[in-house]
């Protein structure tokens, strides 16, 4: 965004418009809401997708089976990246009705789909679709309620978001033990598109005028900077913003590992889909719903705290799932793992809004979501291999010990905004 740029939406804001969750509670409930239906579609691969490569396509390598995570992550980041810049561009609502046109064919692909190459085509563009729907969400909350609910208003998003991947995971699972593991789970993925492109076609509206606002009442003034300085700030340069990327990167490297190697794992053990989709779904709904709590906390108590700590306890329930056997342990540690993130993934996002300028928030949170998204592929990518080497339980374990070490870099580098 240029320095005409800037000033033009600075002066364009329309009289009436206000910064909060109570003055702009429609908006925000309605986005609460399509951000549900966006993390319905990723909540639909997490328990069938890697059975439907081991049993159907009958594929033995575990790091083949992984291959639609590492094309939905690498594609993913990409347009987390980009959807920031065409954001400030294009407007933000053109983004999210973007994300739901890209995401439109996907449970069809996967449901249908002649071979594995289908199923990795179809993450592929839903790394597109999620880059751009999801980011939009996010950026659009953080717009419309200012600076001083941040962690409220991520919490509420990933709330919405990552509740729905565990409920989702369960009913995938559970209609995939009935029926089968294609096309019936799929049929969700088809009315959470729908209904998701609906909604943001009609009824979502642009909160440009909300970002002009808030540059307007700025103590600093206005920075017109190139995305490639934004790209250099976030990714190493200022401090906040590096300790944050990296541990959105291993945090989502968890998840990538998790997605992929979880239902192979308990899948060895003799568990029945059913129950692994319940395990499946701990794990993001106890993240989702205890987001509500930690992103306001991390208002009030700060957020280096959380997020060291929260990198800690994910180590911890990955550990105690590589060294127990059973459906119990297995469950707890899921919990756990859920709890951690829930403590993390809100609060690294209102971080790397409290170190951005509003002109170039919304970049800022791109490039940090790139980072943080490459940890699906490289996640997926690492464990494959280790799990195919070593064993599945060496894979977990390689990575829990990357979550104590990301957790030491942000306690070492970070400053408390």
């Amino acid at each position: 965004m240029t320095a005409p740029d800037i000033d033009r939406l600075a002066r364009s804001v329309a009289s009436g418009v206000t910064l909060g969750l109570r003055e702009n509670w429609q908006q925000f409930s309605l986005l609460v809401l399509i951000n549900a239906f966006v993390g319905g579609m990723v909540g639909l691969q997490g328990t069938v997708v890697p059975l439907i490569g081991s049993q159907e396509f009958k594929i033995a390598s575990t790091t083949t089976v992984l291959s639609f995570i590492i094309s939905f992550g690498v594609i993913k980041a990409v347009a987390n990246l980009v959807s920031g810049h065409f954001a400030d561009v294009y407007g933000r609502k053109h983004m999210l009705v973007l994300g739901w046109l890209f995401g439109l064919p996907v449970p069809f692909m996967i449901a249908w789909g002649p071979s594995w190459g289908w199923v990795i085509a179809a993450n592929a563009l839903l790394g597109v679709s999620q880059g751009f729907a999801w980011s939009m969400t996010v950026i659009m909350k953080i717009d419309l309620v200012g600076p001083k609910s941040r962690g409220l208003a991520v919490g509420l998003n990933e709330f919405a978001g990552y509740l729905m991947v565990g409920v989702t995971a369960f009913l995938a699972g559970y209609i995939a033990q009935h029926y089968g593991l294609r096309p019936q789970p799929f049929y969700l993925g088809i009315g959470y598109a729908v209904l998701g492109l609906i909604l943001s076609t009609l009824f979502v509206r642009d909160t440009r005028h909300h970002v002009g606002h808030e540059i307007s009442h700025h103590a600093s003034p206005s920075e017109a900077i190139a995305f490639w300085e934004v790209f250099r700030r976030a990714s190493f340069q200022n401090r906040n913003l590096f300790a944050a990327s990296q541990a959105g990167l291993v945090n989502n490297l968890n998840f990538g590992m998790s997605w992929g190697i979880f239902p192979l794992f308990f899948a060895s053990f003799g568990l029945a889909v059913e129950r692994i989709g319940i395990l499946n779904s701990v794990y993001p709904a106890v993240w989702g719903v205890l987001q509500t709590v930690t992103g306001p906390l991390s208002d009030r108590w700060g957020r280096k705290g959380l997020i060291v700590t929260g990198m800690w306890v994910q180590g911890s329930g990955l550990f105690l799932i590589a060294a127990t056997h059973s459906f119990g342990w297995w469950f707890l540690a899921s919990a756990l793992l859920g709890l951690g993130t829930a403590m993390v993934y809100p609060t690294l996002i209102a971080a790397v809004s409290d170190a951005s300028h509003p002109s170039w928030r919304a970049r800022s949170l791109s490039v940090y979501r790139f980072w943080r998204d490459l940890g699906y592929a490289i996640g997926a990518l690492s464990a494959g291999i280790i799990a195919d080497t070593l064993g599945m339980s060496w894979a977990i374990g390689i990575i829990a010990t990357l979550s104590f070490l990301s957790g030491a870099v942000v306690a070492l580098l970070m400053r408390e905004h």
